[in-house]
């Protein structure tokens, strides 16, 4: 009896084990293939935009987090012209540079939407975490859009936000 009883927890326990996630914040799309060589000389208008992302929020009390899923949304509003990405960096709460996504320019052809991933699993960021994105456009050239998609499921229960970058330069 002894021996069933061990050999059934045995099985539950192998069985319930999860397999070990990636951390994965690095969106998987090559950047490198998206470079381009921008010169000081384009007549070329540059922004800068502030977004908030959560990778983290409090719940319940200021001692219980509970960790979302972060997504950078990254959109040429433009139908015409094709948009340049200088820099997307990611800091924490404490305003300490996490990681930057791309070492050279990029760019997104006319309506071409580009996202960065913050894996739930990646708090890193904490639950003040930001984005500095850095931007040139072609005269007369619609901005670009800069969204924070945060989301998290849980059973039933499901949770969803967003927040809206603001041009600081």
């Amino acid at each position: 009896m002894k021996i069933k009883f061990l050999s059934i927890i045995i099985i539950i326990l192998f069985f319930s084990c999860k397999e070990k996630q990636e951390i994965s914040s690095i969106n998987s799309e090559n950047w490198s293939k998206r470079t381009v060589n921008i010169t000081s000389k384009d007549s070329l208008e540059f922004g800068k935009s502030y977004l908030s992302i959560y990778s983290q929020i409090y719940s319940n009390t200021e001692h219980r987090t509970h960790n979302l899923t972060s997504m950078l949304s990254m959109r040429n509003t433009s139908e015409l012209d094709t948009i340049y990405l200088l820099r997307a960096e990611y800091y924490d709460t404490h305003g300490k540079s996490v990681r930057k996504y791309f070492d050279s320019p990029i760019y997104l052809a006319p309506m071409e939407t580009t996202e960065i991933i913050i894996d739930e699993l990646d708090i890193s960021g904490g639950t003040g975490s930001n984005f500095i994105i850095e931007w040139k456009i072609p005269k007369n050239c619609p901005e670009p859009l800069f969204e924070g998609i945060m989301t998290s499921t849980m059973g039933q229960q499901g949770l969803s936000f967003t927040t809206h970058a603001k041009r600081i330069k």
